[in-house]
C-alpha cells in the first residue's frame, strides 16, 4: 500500500512506519465484530485491496480483534470507463464483488471482507435511478445493500473533497427525492455521509421518507477545521442537538467512527507517537456516548473508516479504543454494538 498521498490529497498521509511505534494487545479478543465501514480501490497514488486490508486485520499485525465480517463502502472505485454515465458506478460493484471472491477463498484469513456491499447511484436521475439500483443488484450477487451518495457541503470550500461538489439544498431537490423513493421498495439503504450543520437536512428527509433505512455515516461529521476550527464546544453543542433531533427517527441508525479524518481537527496524526486507544477514548467520549444515548445501542455500530482513518492510529488500536468506550454497557448492547446492529441494518 502507498505510504503518502499528494498535498492536494483530502485524506491524511499514511506512515506505516510511524503507526509501527504503537503495537497493543487485543482487548476481549473474542467477541464477534462486523466492520460496517470500510474501503477497498486501486488509484495511481494510494492502493488498498484485499489483500492489504488483510494485513491490517491479520493477528500478527494488529494482534487478533475478531473481525468476522465487513461492509464496503463506496468510494468511487473503478468505475466503468464506458457506457451510459450512470451506469458508470456500477464498475465499483463488479469490482468489490471480485475482492470478496478473494477473500471468500480464505487466502487472506477468515474474516469475510465485503459480505455487503455500498455503492453509489446518482439520484437526482429521479425515477430512472431504479434501472442503475437494479444493475447493482445484478451485479452484486447477493451482495448489494445500498448507496451512498454523498452530500457534504459547507461554504467553506476548503472543507470540501474536490472528487465531490453536490448543491447545498441536495437533499430538498424533487428530482433526488424521486430517486430515494426507489429505495425502499427494493429493499436498499442509504449511507449519508453529510457535515454536522446538515443534518437537520437529514432528518427531514428521513421524515419524508419513513420506509427508507437510513445510516448516518461518521458521527455525522463535526468539523473541527477553517472556519471551525477553535470552536469544539461550540460545535458539538450544535452537533449534539442535531443528533438527538435525527435519533427520534426510528428508520435511522449511526455508525461511530470516522474520527480520524483531517476534517475533525483532532490532530490525532500530529504526535511523534501514534495515539493510543486512551487517548481516542479521551478524544471520542463525548461524541460516542450521546450517539449512545439518543439511538440506543440497537442502531448504533462502532465503524473502522479504512484506510482513510488510517492516517491517524492503528486498525487494532482503534478497536481497542471502541471496546473500551463500550465497557460500561450491557452484554445485549455491546453485541449491538459491535455486531448485531450492522447483521441487521445491512442484512449480514
Amino acid at each position: 500500500m502507498s505510504s503518502t498521498q499528494p498535498a492536494h490529497s483530502p485524506y491524511l498521509a499514511v506512515r506505516e512506519e510511524w503507526l509501527a511505534q504503537r503495537v497493543e494487545p487485543a482487548l476481549d479478543p473474542s467477541l464477534p465484530i462486523i466492520d460496517p465501514h470500510h474501503h477497498l480501490w486501486d488509484r495511481a497514488d494510494w492502493r488498498y485491496l484485499v489483500r492489504d486490508f488483510a494485513a491490517d486485520l491479520a493477528p500478527g499485525d494488529n494482534l487478533g480483534h475478531n473481525i468476522v465480517a465487513t461492509v464496503f463502502i463506496q468510494c468511487r472505485a473503478m468505475h466503468r470507463a464506458h457506457g451510459p454515465e450512470a451506469f458508470k458506478p456500477v464498475g465499483e460493484t463488479e469490482f468489490v464483488l471480485g475482492q470478496a471472491a478473494m477473500s471468500d477463498s480464505g487466502a487472506f484469513g477468515p474474516t469475510r471482507v465485503a459480505l455487503g456491499i455500498v455503492g453509489h447511484v446518482d439520484l437526482r436521475h429521479g425515477a430512472l435511478a431504479r434501472n442503475v439500483l437494479e444493475a447493482h443488484i445484478a451485479a452484486g450477487n447477493g451482495r448489494f445493500r445500498g448507496i451512498r451518495h454523498i452530500s457534504t457541503w459547507d461554504a467553506d470550500s476548503s472543507l470540501l473533497n474536490p472528487a465531490y461538489q453536490p448543491p447545498r439544498d441536495m437533499f430538498h431537490s424533487p428530482e433526488f427525492r424521486e430517486g430515494f423513493a426507489q429505495l425502499a421498495p427494493l429493499g436498499l439503504s442509504f449511507d449519508a455521509w453529510l457535515y454536522h450543520p446538515q443534518i437537520g437536512d437529514l432528518a427531514m428527509l428521513a421524515r419524508a421518507f419513513p420506509g427508507t433505512q437510513i445510516i448516518l455515516d461518521h458521527v455525522g461529521g463535526p468539523l473541527g477545521i477553517g472556519p471551525y476550527a477553535g470552536k469544539r464546544d461550540a460545535v458539538f453543542a450544535t452537533w449534539k442537538a442535531s443528533i438527538r433531533d435525527l435519533a427520534k427517527c426510528p428508520n435511522v441508525a449511526v455508525k461511530l467512527g470516522g474520527l480520524g479524518m483531517r476534517i475533525g481537527g483532532f490532530g490525532l496524526e500530529s504526535g511523534a507517537l501514534p495515539p493510543s486507544s486512551d487517548d481516542l477514548v479521551a478524544a471520542w467520549k463525548p461524541y460516542i456516548e450521546t450517539c449512545i444515548e439518543a439511538f440506543g445501542a440497537s442502531r448504533c455500530m462502532f465503524q473502522s473508516n479504512f484506510p482513510v482513518d488510517k492516517g491517524s492510529y492503528g486498525y487494532g488500536v482503534f478497536w481497542n479504543a471502541c471496546k473500551k468506550l463500550a465497557a460500561g454497557v450491557s452484554p445485549g448492547e455491546k453485541a449491538a454494538l459491535f455486531h448485531d446492529t450492522a447483521a441487521r441494518v445491512y442484512r449480514i
